[in-house]
């Protein structure tokens, strides 16, 4: 499993002087290659070198290794542009945000991050030191700091390419770790259902509450201080969005983590797999007023998905995903399924019934056929609902319930046979 490693630089004036002169020669030969491939049409990595490779070299200064990563990446910047096209983060063809990505060619930042492989850098991890290669020759003894973890991981892991980043003033290394997984457990009976919210970031079928509390009123109170700091539009305003510009963001991404470490540590403890549900589109098809809009987008769902997904990965536990759909009105219990079941957004509160229904097994029917209407009693589940939510995903790895007997709660569809129902309802294993 490829995982990232991130090291702060600790350049000296003159060696960052030589980095950041490095980093705009990378970017601005790479804008220059991107016109290029657009042009003529020439997107494919060897065949674009063709026509850049020299000229890049010859003009930027660089050397054989860097022009060819700086080819390199504008090839994968196209492709990755072609990506989400098909996939529609561009909107429609006829959209503006999709006309103005293909009508120009792919400029890059001149800070954008540039790639550099073991020819161009070493790691001499004792030292804690870096020679890496700038246009002013191998720049010797550039110091980084990491945590004792990470340093671990560099020293035993760390192999394929790292890219040099600049950031809020401040000198990075990203480099790629093949760790090694864990075995996994395929025998696995019970899983552990995640349900994931805005009001509870996360919700286990334990019983476990990750309340969203705290990071909401953090990100309300930054929309507040950069709205009136936008207003304000003074030099002293700028320079102080420039400094928190990444804070929401930070804050979200550790808390995700944190959540992330236990709900796999208590699976992995408990010889659980994890069940999560696949949101995948579900801004598209939820329609909420304007003043919900920034609320919806600032969900973090599918980051605390792939949290989840590679440190499980790591632990051995078993992920799979399940359709989310009609869970947070199915009564965990007895699996009656209905609208009114959900009372309100924290409560679940399963509901007195009168419904026709097909009854063969009532033991005093007096011969009814199936199309009387039975008066059915509710089994009295009283919970909060994003607990009920996540017990209906925990049931994937459970056998099937029983058939309907006399006396048990009225189940939706009739006709089904109760694992019928369960896996229309229930389960999904997704994708991925």
């Amino acid at each position: 499993m490829k995982l990232t490693v991130q090291v702060k630089l600790l350049p000296t004036p003159v060696q960052a002087a030589a980095l950041e002169e490095t980093l705009h020669a990378c970017n601005e030969a790479a804008t220059w290659v991107s016109s290029v491939a657009f042009e003529r049409d020439v997107k494919r990595n060897f065949a674009l070198r063709e026509h850049t490779y020299t000229a890049v070299k010859d003009r930027w200064n660089l050397g054989a290794q860097a022009a060819q990563h700086v080819i390199k990446k504008t090839c994968d910047a196209y492709t990755t542009l072609k990506a989400n096209l098909k996939a529609g983060n561009l909107g429609k063809l006829s959209s503006r945000r999709y006309r103005r990505a293909v009508e120009k060619p792919i400029a890059f930042r001149p800070e954008g991050a540039q790639p550099y492989d073991d020819r161009m850098l070493s790691w001499q991890y004792t030292q804690r030191t870096v020679p890496i290669w700038t246009l002013s020759g191998r720049m010797k003894e550039v110091a980084f700091t990491a945590s004792p973890e990470h340093l671990a991981r560099l020293a035993l892991y760390r192999k394929g390419e790292s890219d040099l980043l600049y950031r809020d003033g401040m000198w990075f290394l990203t480099a790629t770790c093949e760790v090694p997984e864990a075995e996994l457990n395929i025998g696995v009976t019970q899983f552990l259902g995640v349900d994931l919210g805005i009001v509870n970031i996360a919700t286990t079928s334990d019983g476990q509450i990750m309340a969203g509390r705290r990071l909401n009123r953090g990100r309300l109170r930054e929309h507040t201080l950069r709205t009136k700091l936008q207003r304000k539009n003074t030099p002293s305003a700028k320079r102080r969005l420039r400094k928190r510009r990444r804070k929401e963001a930070r804050r979200g991404r550790d808390i995700n983590h944190k959540i992330a470490r236990h709900v796999v540590a208590e699976a992995e403890r408990t010889g659980r797999g994890i069940a999560l549900e696949d949101l995948t589109g579900i801004r598209a098809r939820v329609r909420l007023r304007k003043p919900q809009r920034a609320t919806l987008h600032s969900w973090a769902f599918a980051q605390l998905g792939e949290f989840i997904a590679y440190k499980a990965r790591k632990a051995g536990v078993p992920v799979v995903y399940v359709d989310p759909a009609y869970t947070s009105r199915t009564c965990a219990q007895c699996g009656h399924i209905a609208k009114a079941n959900r009372v309100s957004q924290a409560r679940f509160v399963r509901r007195w019934l009168t419904a026709p229904r097909v009854a063969t097994t009532l033991p005093h029917d007096g011969g009814l056929n199936g199309s009387e209407i039975v008066t059915v009693n509710s089994c009295g589940v009283v919970a909060h609902a994003d607990w009920n939510g996540s017990r209906n995903r925990s049931t994937v790895a459970r056998p099937a319930p029983t058939p309907m007997t006399a006396g048990s709660c009225w189940r939706p569809a009739p006709l089904m046979s109760a694992g019928d129902v369960r896996r229309h309802c229930l389960v999904g294993y997704g994708r991925r």
